[in-house]
Order: C-alpha cells, then sequence, then structure tokens
C-alpha cells in the first residue's frame, strides 16, 4: 500500500516538473525570428535519423535556443547553423536564400561560375574538388580532382560551410575569382585567377569507340545524378545501341552524386526485376527501391569509380555489382551512405536533412568505407581530354575485360 502511493508520487511530481520544462508561451507570442527558428528545430525533430541527435536532449536544445531573443534574420540563421552544428554532420545543414536557390539549379539546370565540384574531406573537413566540370574554367585552368581549395578571394575556406564556398565562387559570367589550391600528392600550392563563365549542367558525355576491333564500345560519361540526368542516359544508350555497340563503360568517376530519384532510375535502364538499394529511416524500418522490368541494354557492362565516386554514384554502382549486372573498375569509392532531404522554409530558405541511410542490394552499409571495385587500377590524375586514352590506365583496363570473350559470354 504504501509503496504503491510512493509510485504515485513519484509519478505525479514527474509529471508537473514535466510540464514545467514544456512549458511554452502560445504560438501568437512568438516572434517571427522565433518562428522560423522554431520551424527548423520541428523538421530535425520529426526528419533526422538519429532520433538521439548525436546524445544531445533536443527539447533541452530548443529551450536553451528559445532563450534568446534574434534581433534580426541574420542571427536567426547564426541560432539554426549553431543548432545544427550539434549534430556533427556535415551533410545536415542550414541554406541561406541565394544557397538553396543554387543548390535547386545545380540539379536542375545551369549556372554561372568557375565550374568545381567540391564537398569535404570527411577526416579533414578540408574544402576539396570533388571534380571540374567539363568545359568549364576551372577544368581549362588544370585545376584536377582531390585539389585543397585554401583561400576564395583571400578568404579562408576552413571557416567557410560547404555552401559558402561554393556561393563564393559562383557569380555573374565574365566576373573573377580568385582561388589558392594545394595539391596532395606534393602539397605544391598555386593562386588561380579563373574568369566564371555560364556552365551548361548537361550531365551526359557519349562517344562509340570504334579502335576495340570487331565489338565497338560504347563510352558513356556521367557527371551528375541531375533531374534530367535519366533522359540524356536513355537518349545516349539508345544512339550507341544504333550505332553497334556491342558493350559498355559507363563512367562515374569523379561523379559526386546528386538525386536518389535519378540514381535509382538510371538503375533500372540496366536492370531487370532486381533490388536496387535498400533505404533505413531513424526508426530501422527497412524500404527499398526495386526495377521495372525497364532495362534498354542487355550488353556487357563496365562500370569505372574512383574517390571521387559518391553518395548516388555509390548507389547505382553498388546496384550494378551486387546484382552481377557490372564489373567495377577502379578505386574505392568516396563512401557516402545517407540520404538527405530539402525542406523549404518560409523566407525562401532552406535545410538539407539527413534522413535515412542506404545499403546495397547485398545488404552493405558503405559510409565512410566506399566500394572495393572487382578489379582496382590506380590512376595518376589526368587531365579530362586524356579521358579514354591510354594514359587512362582504368578505361584501358575496362576495354581489356570487354573484349575478352569469356567476359563477354558472362556478362550477356
Amino acid at each position: 500500500m504504501g509503496s504503491r502511493g510512493f509510485r504515485t508520487t513519484v509519478l505525479v511530481v514527474c509529471a508537473i516538473a514535466l510540464s514545467w520544462i514544456l512549458w511554452m508561451p502560445s504560438a501568437a507570442a512568438f516572434t517571427e525570428e522565433q518562428k522560423l527558428f522554431l520551424q527548423s528545430w520541428r523538421i530535425v525533430n520529426q526528419a533526422y535519423i538519429d532520433d538521439t541527435f548525436n546524445d544531445h536532449n533536443w527539447w533541452v536544445l530548443r529551450q536553451k535556443f528559445m532563450q534568446r531573443h534574434f534581433d534580426n534574420r541574420e542571427e536567426t540563421y547564426d541560432a539554426i547553423r549553431e543548432m545544427l552544428a550539434t549534430l556533427d554532420d556535415p551533410f545536415t545543414r542550414f541554406l541561406a536564400p541565394e544557397q538553396y536557390r543554387s543548390l535547386q539549379v545545380n540539379t536542375s539546370g545551369e549556372l554561372s561560375g568557375v565550374g568545381l565540384q567540391i564537398d569535404l574531406d570527411p577526416e579533414t573537413q578540408q574544402l576539396e574538388v570533388v571534380a571540374p566540370i567539363a568545359g568549364s574554367p576551372a577544368s581549362q585552368v588544370g585545376i584536377e580532382p582531390l585539389d585543397r581549395i585554401l583561400e576564395i578571394d583571400g578568404v579562408d575556406t576552413s571557416k567557410l560551410t560547404l555552401e559558402e564556398a561554393a556561393n563564393r565562387m559562383r557569380g555573374q559570367a565574365g566576373t573573377s575569382v580568385r582561388l589558392k589550391i594545394q595539391r596532395p600528392r606534393n602539397g605544391q600550392i598555386e593562386v588561380y585567377e579563373i574568369v566564371r563563365d555560364r556552365i551548361s549542367l548537361n550531365p551526359v558525355y557519349s562517344t562509340l569507340d570504334t579502335e576495340t576491333g570487331k565489338n565497338p564500345i560504347g563510352y558513356v560519361r556521367l557527371s551528375q545524378f541531375s533531374a534530367n540526368a535519366t533522359t540524356e542516359l536513355t537518349r545516349a544508350i539508345s544512339r550507341l545501341e544504333k550505332q553497334g555497340a556491342q558493350g559498355y563503360i559507363l563512367d562515374l568517376r569523379n561523379n559526386p552524386g546528386g538525386l536518389l530519384q535519378a540514381g535509382v532510375d538510371i538503375a533500372r535502364l540496366w536492370l531487370d526485376n532486381r533490388t536496387i538499394v535498400y533505404t533505413v529511416n531513424r526508426q530501422g524500418v527497412l524500404g527499398s527501391f526495386d526495377a521495372k522490368h525497364s532495362a534498354i541494354t542487355e550488353a556487357p557492362l563496365v562500370v569505372l569509380v574512383n574517390q571521387g565516386t559518391a553518395s548516388a554514384s555509390e548507389i547505382l554502382a553498388g546496384a550494378l555489382q551486387d546484382n552481377d549486372r557490372a564489373i567495377l573498375v577502379g578505386e574505392k569509392t568516396f563512401g557516402k551512405g545517407l540520404i538527405q532531404s530539402l525542406f523549404e522554409l518560409p523566407d525562401d530558405s532552406g535545410l538539407a536533412v539527413t534522413v535515412a541511410k542506404y545499403e546495397t542490394p547485398n545488404r552493405k552499409d558503405i559510409h565512410k568505407v566506399g566500394i572495393i571495385p572487382n578489379k582496382t587500377v590506380s590512376q595518376d590524375p589526368i587531365m579530362l581530354s586524356q579521358v579514354g586514352t591510354k594514359a587512362d590506365k582504368q578505361y584501358q583496363a575496362a576495354v581489356e575485360l570487354l573484349t575478352e570473350k569469356p567476359v563477354l559470354a558472362q556478362a550477356a
């Protein structure tokens, strides 16, 4: 009897304490700045993959920030950034209005800038080049994959977010930007003055290699998983089929990813009735994307990968490898196995939030691990003009595999 009364008392006291902690003024009492912060907090609270929020009490964190006075929009933005930083997740980030618009353009249209795909090294957090866009001002001056960007117009990049760095390199065509670059292989530092230009974001380049003997090979390079990637790749494959391609090399080297759905749809161009990728949300619920009997060719396929092959590129590479549809050639991939969703805020800013992780069809979690190719071939950095030539050891290894009759028979 006494024990039951004690438990009741404890429960009542806890309930009173909890109501005091969670008490907040009515929504009408919030300022516009507080409302924007609270909406950002709520999005992460509902969608973020880690329901421990990196071992932070998300409710207590909200209370702490709401005790501040946000005098202007920039202070609100800073508070949102500070809140997200507690997650220690570089892929979950705040996007100011111009950054949010730029990201949308980057996956659907064209932009004006130097033409660099960039990322943060997951270990050093240094800003590095994933790849220059083909034909861009950056590629023409000789900037290479894995180059470290130390400064942008004299500003130390260690003090910039990924979006801030990208935004500083974008700008009106005809204007210039100065980049201080360090080569990782020898530590050499160079400064480039680059004139911005309009950059086409058509992500597909294709050609028929007829110098391989009796079996012409269709070469397809995919630079990004943008909204038009599936359509452009479908056209390229159809054109190469008509030209007599007997096998394909799909080049995903230095492809940083893009839209998850584009990665899935492109996998469906090569696979019939197979699992493409599994997704796991914060509740541990397993979902999957599958092929839909929509493959447009059964020709043998070799996929080229390297350290710049990331995200949606790894989804595609993993699906083709695990389903024995393709042989992967090159070097270990980047290792980004997390999925982000974009959320727009009322003032046209936005959040990129990690909402799930993915696993390959064989249930491999490749985050921070990467995908090991079937055939490892090291490659020193080469210019874009050297891709597909004798200087391109990985391409030559792919050609050799496709022209071996046993490989052709097995892949078919």
